[in-house]
């Protein structure tokens, strides 16, 4: 029996919920995130230089964002309540963080403990993981998800 969501009941997802596929709510969950950036590149805010991104995963005490970002823009400094990743899947970004700047390019990941301030800067057109595991969510923005 193939493993493919249509065939096997404990796959969730192979496209997130805005994009047609079922709710984010299943033992396994699997995402095809070349279609995800496709989209995400698709959407206003982005075509406007604006970051765009799309909660791939969100659990009480995990969250993973798919980050879309054109060269020159970014995030602005912020602070997450729970330890943080970021993995480059295409370009590079700069990450600043209090003492020093990171520069990540595809299939690098940098690991930031919980509260470290930082911002996140494409240098080019780039796509990112942001992965994010807490017990509690009080400093997230929705910002990333927006209507329509």
């Amino acid at each position: 029996m193939s493993e493919d969501s249509a065939e096997n009941p404990l796959f969730g997802a192979t496209r997130s919920p805005k994009h047609g596929g079922p709710d984010i709510e299943a033992p396994v969950l699997r995402f095809d995130l070349h279609t995800e950036l496709q989209q995400l590149r698709g959407q206003r805010n982005y075509q406007e230089s604006g970051p765009a991104g799309r909660t791939l995963v969100k659990e009480p005490d995990l969250r993973i964002v798919l980050m879309a970002l054109k060269a020159g823009t970014g995030l602005p400094e912020h602070h997450a309540s729970g330890p943080i990743s970021i993995q480059v899947i295409e370009g590079g970004v700069r990450v600043r963080l209090p003492n020093n700047s990171v520069e990540l390019k595809s299939g690098q990941l940098l690991a930031v403990e919980s509260g470290m301030r930082h911002d996140v800067e494409a240098i080019v057109d780039s796509a990112f993981l942001l992965t994010v595991g807490r017990t509690t969510y009080d400093h997230v923005s929705e910002r990333h998800e927006p209507e329509g």
